[in-house]
């Protein structure tokens, strides 16, 4: 069976970030999501395997949130398998 991935932008606010993040997540089809700047520029990145949600998580998002609490905007990058 071929897997095909796709990839989504999101463009949010940098205090919304942690939220779009949890809420992609729990669709259940993504497999990596990345983060990028107002320049584009990819400021964090981490895969999401399938079973590591939740506690395991905590710290990513932790990070993330502090990350990117300064920032007006951020976009969000998500690949997905189809």
């Amino acid at each position: 069976m071929n897997e095909q991935n796709r990839t989504e932008e999101f463009s949010v606010n940098g205090d919304q970030v942690v939220e779009k993040v949890k809420q992609l997540i729990k669709e259940g089809n993504v497999r990596r999501v990345i983060i990028k700047n107002e320049k584009g520029e990819s400021i964090m990145e981490f895969p999401v395997t399938a079973g590591v949600v939740g506690a395991l998580l905590l710290p990513t998002l932790a990070a993330l949130g502090a990350a990117v609490a300064l920032m007006a905007q951020c976009t969000i990058a998500v690949e997905r398998r189809d």
